[in-house]
């Protein structure tokens, strides 16, 4: 976890709510409703200019699973969707990005699977899939880190000669939501936008004091059909909550 979510905010909504100062429409993405590990996600985040002067909110194109810069190969980004926040800023995969490249990506919300054991032991566990929001409808801004990985096998000026991927922060989850995953991705709320995003902010107990996760009840969790499951469906109808008449869509 996380492990799927659904972004369908046009980018340029994402521009005016995160006040982005510099993006490229050639990496616009198309609404999904769908996103799964290795998809291109938009992310938003601040680079200072090469010649000197303040850092510079962008809207980039990156791919969900974080590649570290000293992996021999991109292969491992589908086991580094996620981070843990209380280790964060320790672990050799994460430390660096951690320390300078902080990032936030904006959802709808992600979906999360809570699992019924049978009755008496017999038969198999049912999967209840949900999709968790926020109660007033906002873009869900997920803590995030991102990465460049220089792939060899090309120039460095050579389009595929980098790869930039991210990694989404995860925190325990709050009561609500802790009988369906004990983990969630950790949110922020707009007054942590700022010192989360600044590639000045290296101070690790600093950057460590962002981790805190909004207070409780800014979430809800609706059940949905089982169609999530399968990444080859992505469309609006996967976040719509189920109805007393498919309530039996829900068990796998």
């Amino acid at each position: 976890m996380c492990g799927r979510f659904a972004a369908s905010t046009k980018p340029e909504d994402i521009v005016e709510l995160f006040g982005v100062a510099q993006w490229d429409p050639e990496e616009a993405l198309a609404p999904s409703w769908n996103v799964a590990p290795t998809d291109p996600v938009l992310a938003v985040l601040e680079r200072l200019p090469k010649g000197g002067g303040a850092p510079v909110r962008q809207l980039r194109r990156l791919r969900w699973g974080l590649v570290p810069a000293w992996s021999g190969t991109p292969e491992t980004a589908v086991k580094m969707i996620n981070a843990r926040a209380d280790t964060v800023h320790e672990k050799p995969a994460y430390r660096q990005a951690f320390a300078a490249r902080r990032c936030l990506i904006p959802v709808d919300g992600y979906y999360e699977w809570q699992t019924f054991e049978p009755a008496g032991g017999k038969g198999r566990p049912r999967k209840v899939p949900y999709f968790v929001h926020r109660v007033d409808g906002a873009p869900l801004a997920l803590a995030g880190l991102y990465e460049f990985w220089r792939d060899r096998a090309h120039p460095a000026d050579h389009p595929g000669g980098w790869l930039v991927t991210c990694t989404i922060v995860t925190t325990e989850a709050e009561e609500l939501l802790a009988p369906i995953h004990h983990r969630m991705p950790l949110f922020l709320q707009p007054e942590s936008f700022a010192a989360w995003l600044d590639p000045g902010l290296d101070n690790a107990e600093q950057a460590r004091s962002l981790l805190q996760a909004p207070r409780p009840g800014l979430l809800a969790a609706t059940p949905v059909g089982t169609a999530v499951g399968s990444i080859r469906n992505n469309h609006p109808g996967l976040t719509a909550p189920v109805t007393p008449e498919t309530e039996g869509a829900l068990f796998w």
